[in-house]
C-alpha cells in the first residue's frame, strides 16, 4: 500500500527530525528548563534553520510559560510543534487558480537547480486531477535539458507542452502560448523561466520582458508568480527571496527537496522573515511528493512527536506512536 502524504511528509523530514529532535531529547531528558537549558535549546533552534527571530521567541515563550519546571523531551517537541505551527499558519495557504481567469497564468521563477522544472510537472498533474485544464510553457529557452525534461512531464501527465527552437524568445513564446491557452480555454497555464542568477540584470530584463509582452494581450497577467526555493540551501533560501522579490512580484513560494535535506526548520524562517505564502512543499521524487502545505503536519513533521533515537548501544529504539493508518 502506498504511504499517505503525511507519512511520507515525515519520512521526507526525517533528516530535519532526527537533527532537531534528538537534539531536544539529547538536551531534555527530565531536566529543569532553566537558563543554561534555554540557551541550549535557543542554540539548537538556531541551527536547525528556524533563524533567531523564531528561536528567541519560542525560547521567551517557553521562559515565560515553564521557567523552573522539570521537562521531557517530549514536553518540549509539542510544546515546540505548536510554537511552530502558530508561524506556519498565516502562510499556509494553498494555491488556487482563479477561474475569473482562463486561463490563470502562473510564472514559476527560482534558480536554476532548484527544481522549477520537476515542480512545474508535478504541479499540473496534481491540478490535472483536480479537473482543470492545464497547460505548460518551456520558457527556459537556452537550456535544451530544461524544455525536454518538461516534454517527458507533459507526456507523463497528459498535459500540452508549449516549447519554441533553441534560444528562442522566452517573452514571444510565453505571449503565443497564452493566446493558444485562452482558445483552447486552458484553466491553469505554468510558464518555466529561466534562473541564471549569476547574471541578475540580464534575468531582471527577461523576467520583466515576460510580463511586459504578456500583458499587450492580457493586461491582468501573471496572476500568480510562484518562487521556488530547495531546501538544501538552507539559510540561502532568504537571500534568493530577497533577490527576486527585487526582480518580480513574488506571490508565493513553493519549497522542494526536503527529502534531500536536514534544514527543513528554513522554512519557518521564510515564512517568518517575509509572510509570503507557502503554497507547497515537495518531500521526494514521486509525481505525488509535491502536495499543499499544511502549517500542522509540517510542524509536527519537522519537531517529532513520533522519532526514532540512537540507544547508547547503537541500536534505534521509538520514542513515541507511529503514524496512523
Amino acid at each position: 500500500m502506498a504511504l499517505g502524504f503525511f507519512s511520507r511528509l515525515k519520512a521526507g523530514l526525517s533528516r530535519s527530525t532526527q537533527k532537531l529532535g534528538g537534539g531536544i531529547a539529547a538536551v531534555f531528558t527530565r531536566r529543569k528548563l532553566d537558563d543554561a537549558a534555554l540557551e541550549e535549546l535557543e542554540d539548537l533552534l538556531i541551527a536547525a534553520d528556524l533563524g533567531p527571530n523564531v528561536a528567541a521567541r519560542v525560547i521567551e515563550s517557553f521562559r515565560s510559560s515553564r521557567f523552573g519546571t522539570e521537562v521531557t523531551d517530549e514536553e518540549i517537541r509539542t510544546a515546540l510543534a505548536a510554537e511552530i505551527a502558530r508561524v506556519l499558519e498565516p502562510v499556509a495557504v494553498p494555491f488556487v487558480p482563479d477561474p475569473q481567469h482562463r486561463p490563470h497564468v502562473a510564472l514559476v521563477v527560482g534558480v536554476n537547480g532548484n527544481g522549477k522544472t520537476t515542480t512545474i510537472g508535478k504541479m499540473a498533474r496534481f491540478y490535472g486531477e483536480q479537473g482543470l485544464k492545464v497547460m505548460m510553457v518551456a520558457g527556459d529557452t537556452f537550456r535544451a535539458a530544461a524544455v525536454e525534461q518538461l516534454q517527458v512531464w507533459g507526456d507523463r501527465v497528459g498535459a500540452p507542452v508549449i516549447a519554441g527552437p533553441p534560444n528562442a524568445d522566452a517573452a514571444g513564446l510565453a505571449f503565443d502560448a497564452l493566446k493558444r491557452a485562452r482558445a483552447e480555454g486552458a484553466d491553469l497555464l505554468l510558464i518555466d523561466t529561466a534562473g541564471r542568477l549569476h547574471n541578475k540584470g540580464a534575468l531582471m530584463e527577461e523576467l520583466a520582458k515576460i510580463i511586459r509582452v504578456m500583458r499587450k494581450f492580457d493586461e491582468t497577467a501573471p496572476h500568480s508568480v510562484l518562487l521556488v526555493l530547495d531546501a538544501t540551501t538552507g539559510q540561502n533560501a532568504i537571500e534568493q527571496v530577497r533577490v527576486f522579490k527585487e526582480l518580480v512580484n513574488v506571490t508565493g513560494l513553493i519549497v522542494t527537496k526536503l527529502d534531500g535535506s536536514a534544514r527543513g526548520g528554513i522554512v519557518v524562517a521564510l515564512a517568518d522573515t517575509f509572510g509570503l505564502p507557502v503554497h507547497a512543499v515537495g518531500v521526494g521524487e514521486q509525481a505525488e511528493d509535491l502536495r499543499p502545505f499544511s502549517a500542522e503536519a509540517f510542524a509536527n513533521g519537522l519537531v517529532g512527536p513520533s522519532i526514532r533515537l540512537s540507544s547508547p548501544d547503537g541500536d534505534e529504539k521509538k520514542d513515541g506512536e507511529g503514524d496512523p493508518a
